[in-house]
């Protein structure tokens, strides 16, 4: 906020200041609650999160639904359909289902036929929400926009106040992140029923069940009706939760002030084992036998300025500790395929990292992959294969040599 006096005679002072405005967005539920479409296969746009399946990637386009394609050949990529869901932003898949995140509902997707597939089953209402308005229907974000205003010191809000419907927030301050959010293991057995998703995932399926994270609890769906998964346990985990990672009979579930360790040996009833505290920031996770990697990075949602790679022994789950932090650019997704650690670091593109000696792997930088902007990223080790997606589009690249990978192909965004 810059300040600035206009006289001597008189105590007046102005006040630039800039702030993200917050727009409810309503959704009733005859406006989602239609059968869903698969439609022709479509340009990426604004790519989201990534899942493998088999031969196949499934690649959100934020807010709208699921691309299709057919990955048997990565270096040529064959989109094959479009799965119209409107608010999707996660998904996970089991057998022939494709489980999607409907605003408030998951939907279950028939995907027997990738190129045609269809609609199986709805669960209502197993995604929190932030309160219905009888006539608008369910609040389900806040949409930002960002506005610059003098204002006179006297008449100064604050680092936030509400007008009306709106919420405003000083972009300066640090007082609390609104949500605007809507949720693996290396993947490497082309058989296998369940999927792999990304670190930015919200959606895993583990131990027979579906398993969500919201804002700050975690959601256990139970599959005995594979197309109508029941909403069976909630535990609170706090405030800031983002990801949820898989690993056998653990989840390692990352939020902006720590990673819980959570135990689903009991698959229903998941115990709360530990967390590992950090700095606030956004925080995906990646884990291979005793040792986490997370990578914490700023921006406006994140509240911090903080822009690292944390390695954390886990060998004993109830007593997480750091071994080291190594200072990143603006670190986002991360997966491991051998002893190669893949960073995706946003308009730098991907990084990968020597990760034979946890305690050197920052020191360790054996590759640089540029010229696009990187969000998340996924390996298969069995085919020597690295999956990244980001705002410019997909990209795949065979890291037999993970000093010199190699591109195979790219489907570009609009």
């Amino acid at each position: 906020m810059g300040l600035s006096l206009s006289s001597c005679l008189k105590d007046t002072c102005e006040a630039t200041t800039t702030y993200a405005a917050f727009e409810p967005v309503y959704v009733s539920a005859d406006d989602f609650r239609q059968p869903i479409q698969a439609a022709a296969p479509r340009s990426l746009e604004e790519p989201g999160k990534i899942y493998v399946f088999q031969d196949y990637l499934f690649i959100n386009e934020r807010h709208k639904g699921i691309h299709v394609i057919d990955n048997s050949n990565p270096a040529s990529p064959q989109p094959v359909s479009f799965i119209e869901i409107p608010g999707n932003v996660d998904m996970a898949v089991r057998g022939n289902l494709l489980y999607a995140d409907n605003y408030v509902d998951v939907v279950s997707i028939d995907i027997s036929n990738p190129a045609a597939p269809v609609f199986a089953g709805r669960s209502e209402a197993v995604i929190p929400h932030f309160g219905i308005d009888p006539e608008l229907g369910f609040l389900v974000e806040y949409k930002e926009t960002e506005i610059t205003q003098e204002v006179e010191c006297s008449a100064y809000p604050g680092s936030s106040f509400r007008d009306g419907t709106l919420i405003f927030i000083d972009m300066a301050s640090n007082e609390f992140d609104i949500a605007t959010t809507s949720a693996a293991n290396d993947f490497s057995n082309g058989a296998s029923q369940t999927g792999q998703g990304g670190s930015m995932a919200r959606f895993t399926l583990a131990m027979d069940h579906l398993y969500i994270v919201d804002d700050n609890s975690l959601r256990v769906l139970a599959l005995s009706t594979p197309e109508r998964p029941e909403l069976i346990n909630t535990t609170g985990l706090g405030w800031g939760i983002e990801t949820i990672f898989p690993l056998g009979d653990k989840l390692f579930i990352g939020s902006q002030t720590g990673m819980y360790i959570v135990d689903i040996s009991t698959p229903s009833q998941p115990e709360y084992l530990s967390v590992f505290t950090h700095a606030n920031a956004c925080d995906p996770v990646y884990v291979d036998g005793d040792i986490a990697y997370v990578t914490l990075r700023d921006g406006t949602e994140c509240q911090t300025f903080t822009n690292q790679l944390d390695v954390v022994d886990v060998s004993d789950l109830l007593s997480p500790r750091l071994i080291r932090s190594f200072d990143m650019h603006n670190p986002h997704g991360l997966s491991k395929s051998g002893d190669a650690l893949f960073i995706c670091e946003n308009e730098q593109g991907v990084k990968v990292f020597d990760a034979a000696v946890a305690e050197e792997v920052g020191n360790r930088q054996i590759a640089h992959l540029k010229g696009f902007q990187a969000y998340d990223i996924i390996t298969i080790s069995s085919q020597k294969l690295a999956i990244v997606v980001g705002d410019d589009g997909l990209f795949q690249y065979d890291i037999s040599n993970p000093e010199a990978p190699e591109r195979l192909s790219n489907l570009m965004s609009l």
